[in-house]
């Protein structure tokens, strides 16, 4: 602003301001509306980040043409920018996230593929019979099939990842939302390479839940924007209040969380404190307990409800009380 307000040639500073003000607000109104609208949602976000330093590289030639210093840095910088964001493979680079499918080294499995997106892995799966997925994946299986024995149930998944939870699995009816309405089709295409089995629904996962009238006998939370982040409104006690309001009166609620492996972290503290306020004691597993990150996988049912605790002390001890009841 201050130096379009001396660029400008005007009588008064007021007005020179004023225009600067104009044209800087102008500038910011089509930009945020070309980049996100067009650019992104149709060439994706690397070239959304190179497109704005082409952009900067003009304007420093149109006020310095002569400066040979000037030129050189401008085509290095340049340079930089179409190497940081086109030096690698991307299978698909859509307006929410940047999707790669490549091979991986699994011991003892059949040609093995990784689902990423946003560099994070959020998928594996290889040519097996039956095809081998991520550990937490069949944890989640063994919870619905095995231990609840689930069959002809409605399970609803937040977040699509790479649709590994539905994949031949006949018994259950799978339905899952996403943001980002291209997902589908990328995993079908380079990962899954079959169709998804089970309805797909572009939304963003609170408000569907907020929205829906339908009821699952489960709702499986399954949400990251990177490897361990979780989007901050999907985290909240209304967030999960909502998974409440989805579920059937005996459903069960299944979260996917990337956490520390001893639960010690101020965040893995507070949002499995945030759950439990919700639900009441939810079952907690941790899969990778030596690891500094592990999956942690939450069970929590519909019938439970949150209540005062207490401690037992050797004065007045009322565990039996409680047993009896």
């Amino acid at each position: 602003m201050p130096i379009l307000t001396n660029l400008m040639q005007a009588e008064r500073t007021g007005e020179a301001s004023g225009m600067a003000l104009y044209w800087s607000t102008l500038g910011s109104f089509l930009g945020s509306l070309s980049l996100s609208l067009l650019v992104m949602q149709w060439l994706g976000v690397s070239a959304a980040v190179f497109a704005c330093a082409c952009g900067l590289i003009i304007g420093s030639f149109l006020l310095a043409p002569r400066d040979k210093k000037i030129v050189a840095f401008s085509l290095l910088t340049v340079t930089l920018a179409a190497g940081f964001n086109f030096q690698h493979a991307v299978t698909a680079d859509t307006a929410y996230a940047e999707y790669i499918v490549g091979p991986v080294e699994l011991a003892g499995q059949n040609n093995p593929r990784a689902f990423w997106v946003n560099k994070s892995a959020a998928s594996l799966l290889d040519d097996s019979e039956p095809p081998n997925t991520t550990r937490y994946i069949k944890h989640l299986r063994q919870i619905l099939l095995d231990d609840l024995g689930f069959k002809g149930k409605e399970i609803l998944v937040l977040g699509a990842g790479g649709f590994t939870l539905s994949l031949n699995e006949m018994l259950n009816r799978y339905t899952y939302v996403d943001i980002d309405p291209a997902i589908k089709e990328i995993a079908e295409k380079h990962f899954l390479h079959a169709a998804v089995r089970g309805e797909f629904i572009v939304d963003d996962a609170r408000r569907f839940i907020a929205t829906t009238e339908r009821r699952f006998d489960a709702v499986v939370v399954d949400v990251f924007s990177s490897h361990t982040s979780i989007p901050s409104h999907l985290v909240t006690r209304e967030f999960w209040a909502g998974t409440r309001r989805a579920l059937k009166p005996d459903g069960v609620l299944l979260i996917n969380l990337i956490l520390d492996g001893k639960l010690e972290t101020p965040y893995a503290r507070n949002l499995l404190a945030t759950i439990d306020s919700v639900f009441g004691r939810c079952a907690v597993d941790v899969l990778h307990k030596g690891k500094p990150l592990s999956n942690v996988e939450v069970t929590c049912f519909a019938s439970s409800q949150s209540a005062q605790t207490g401690i037992y002390v050797d004065e007045k001890n009322h565990a039996d009380l409680d047993r009896a009841r």
